[in-house]
């Protein structure tokens, strides 16, 4: 038994397997308050057939994916011991291993590699008590594989922190790497990229649906700025609103039975409300210029949008049940207002002065209070919240190209998304 297990060891530190990536933590500080980050045990992930090579790789790809989730949600203070024969095995002997390096819980699980799919069977321990707190079984295509193990990671998130977890969330974006500009997604943690269309055209300004089952986009396909839908479940796109002149998504309401858009009918752009149920749309404002970018709160009662009427564009709060408007900005420049999933702050780019560039900045939706998240970085714009409010997207041209950078919603820990080719726009982060 003691030689098995010594033998197992040492596949798990083969470097043939992958190499481990390396993970700089950079502290959460500024306007969220502080909290204690939770002691996890992470084991090995083991093989399900313990002579099998393909199923150690798998498993050693699946943690790693995990640990990194792990890591980035900064709930967590994880305990790793590899060389230890606790990593595989489940005993009070292990538990007792554990508890005695700092852990209050041991996260293990074991896969397999079937050759067209894969199996990943997920625990949970509690190393006081010795009880299982949670297993689940995962299996899918070859190409899920990295899907699976976001899924473990947002329950262990959600089980142990009791926090929302984005780590299944993807970023759809822009991008013209191809000569022209076409729409793709990639995992929140810039893996798993994938390109959507390829109609040698100009498409543009995605946006999800409520449900994340959807992506709506503006396309230039058939000459006139259309816009078409992405289904995923059914893998169709196909054109949704094509009026003449611009039909640009806005965000749908939190219900998903309306969304708010930007249509010109042949005049100056402006604010819409489509009744999905019905199809019927009904124009929002009617004296305020043009208008652009709605984005509803996350109650439904208010959207937040672009308008020049004062001038410049600034950004305005728009009512339902009152019907009226109010500007919360003064700047020289404002555009992309996006509201964050708790409904306490609205991102936005904006600029003081003409000779500034564009940063990310964040309001209160009173307009009182307002923080600057981006500064001496090129022009930063397009800002999108992650599905639990704690971080922000948005584009950047700080290294000579825009590119999709991601941040704390303090404005710390600031890094690229993806690397691609060409040039990325106007990122939208999925919800859960």
């Amino acid at each position: 038994m003691k030689k098995n297990l010594l033998i197992l060891l040492s596949l798990l530190l083969l470097p043939s397997c992958l190499s481990a990536k390396t993970e700089v933590y950079i502290g959460v500080t500024g306007r969220r308050a502080s909290f204690k980050k939770i002691p996890v045990a992470l084991a090995q992930f083991l093989p399900l057939r313990r002579e099998s090579r393909n199923d150690l790789e798998i498993a050693f790809k699946m943690r790693e994916i995990v640990r990194s989730d792990l890591l980035f949600s900064r709930y967590f203070d994880i305990k790793e011991s590899p060389l230890s024969v606790a990593n595989v095995i489940i005993s009070k002997e292990s538990f007792e291993f554990w508890r005695k390096i700092g852990a209050k819980y041991l996260i293990c699980a074991e896969a397999a590699d079937y050759g067209k799919v894969w199996t990943l069977k997920g625990k949970i321990y509690d190393l006081k008590s010795g009880n299982k707190l949670l297993e689940r079984h995962f299996q899918s295509q070859k190409r899920g594989l990295r899907m699976g193990a976001h899924a473990f990671s947002d329950r262990i998130i959600e089980s142990l922190a009791n926090a929302r977890s984005i780590a299944s969330t993807k970023i759809a974006f822009a991008n013209d790497s191809t000569g022209k500009k076409e729409i793709y997604m990639v995992d929140y943690d810039g893996e798993n990229l994938v390109r959507f269309t390829n109609n040698k055209t100009i498409n543009l300004l995605p946006k999800w649906s409520h449900d994340g089952t959807k992506i709506y986009y503006t396309s230039y396909k058939y000459s006139n700025p259309d816009m078409f839908e992405i289904d995923l479940k059914r893998g169709t796109i196909k054109p949704y609103i094509a009026f003449q002149g611009l039909n640009i998504p806005g965000r749908d309401s939190p219900d998903g039975d309306k969304m708010v858009m930007t249509l010109s009918l042949g005049k100056d752009p402006s604010i819409y409300l489509l009744n999905r149920k019905r199809m019927q749309l009904k124009k929002l404002l009617k004296t305020f210029g043009v208008s652009s970018s709605p984005t509803y709160s996350p109650d439904g009662k208010q959207i937040a949008f672009v308008s020049d009427i004062s001038g410049n564009p600034q950004i305005y709060i728009y009512e339902f049940s009152s019907k009226k408007a109010k500007r919360i900005t003064r700047f020289n420049w404002c555009d992309s207002p996006a509201w964050s999933p708790q409904g306490e702050w609205i991102a936005f780019a904006g600029r003081k002065t003409r000779r500034e560039k564009m940063n990310i900045f964040i309001t209160d939706p009173t307009g009182s209070i307002k923080y600057r998240l981006t500064q001496n970085a090129g022009d930063n714009e397009n800002p999108t919240w992650s599905a639990d409010g704690r971080f922000i997207a948005f584009t950047t041209t700080r290294r000579s190209k825009r590119e999709i950078f991601i941040m704390d919603s303090d404005g710390s820990a600031q890094h690229p998304l993806v690397e691609i080719d060409g040039n990325s726009y106007t990122p939208d982060w999925s919800p859960r």
